[in-house]
């Protein structure tokens, strides 16, 4: 068994520079039907993103891509990995949106008759809202943040890409800028939105410094 190098060991103890963005375009997102767990594709926009989005992190200089295991969020990945020439990207569960129980598959147009007041709560983004047969809140955001750090004690020094979807950058972002989970953020990110964080195997703080946080400029957007 070989002896690690000081090198690699300073290197695997610095921390790692992560852009979380979210997935390319779904029909269920144009039509406004919540996924949570379920395994919907990209349309030809969310393909279209996917290309974009490689193109602008052309310079980023990522080592390695990974992503959430569901469908929307692996072919995003998949697509910018094989235009930056990276491995397959890796699937880590912990990466999943969250479970939203019994509403999955439900549009919101008839949530909005079914249980207003979630909807209500879905729409601001408020992590109160709780999700029959689904995930608590607290549950959600130990497992993202412990993927998170479980990632980046993998790849110290290095900068990585992940792939994934809105709220669990919503949990992200509460914990990067040192909110409570239960703060409301009102503001839902979009396809292709980007969250740049800093971390470790014990930590995950927001990454200072002039990043894009909206690569898909308008002139990439849907008229």
């Amino acid at each position: 068994m070989g002896i690690e190098s000081p090198a690699n060991k300073d290197r695997a103890n610095r921390p790692a520079q992560i852009c979380v963005t979210r997935h390319g375009e779904t029909d269920w997102n144009t039509a406004g039907i919540l996924q949570g767990w379920l395994d919907t594709a990209l349309n030809e926009h969310g393909r279209r993103q996917a290309r974009e989005l490689a193109e602008a992190f052309a310079d980023s200089g990522f080592s390695s891509v990974w992503t959430s295991p569901l469908s929307r969020a692996l072919k995003t990945a998949e697509i910018i990995a094989d235009r930056l020439l990276l491995p397959p990207p890796q699937c880590h569960d912990g990466l999943k949106e969250r479970h939203f129980g019994v509403i999955q598959g439900i549009p919101k147009a008839e949530l909005a008759e079914l249980n207003p007041l979630l909807l209500e709560q879905i729409v601001k983004r408020n992590p109160a809202a709780v999700f029959e047969q689904g995930e608590s809140m607290d549950d959600c955001a130990t497992r993202i943040l412990a993927a998170i750090m479980d990632i980046a004690g993998r790849n110290g020094g290095k900068a990585v890409l992940v792939i994934t979807h809105g709220w669990v950058m919503d949990v992200l972002a509460r914990h990067a800028n040192g909110m409570p989970r239960t703060a409301i953020l009102h503001v839902k990110p979009k396809n292709g939105e980007c969250l740049w964080l800093e971390a470790t195997a014990e930590t995950v703080r927001r990454l200072q410094g002039d990043f894009p946080v909206h690569p898909l400029t308008a002139t990439h957007r849907r008229p």
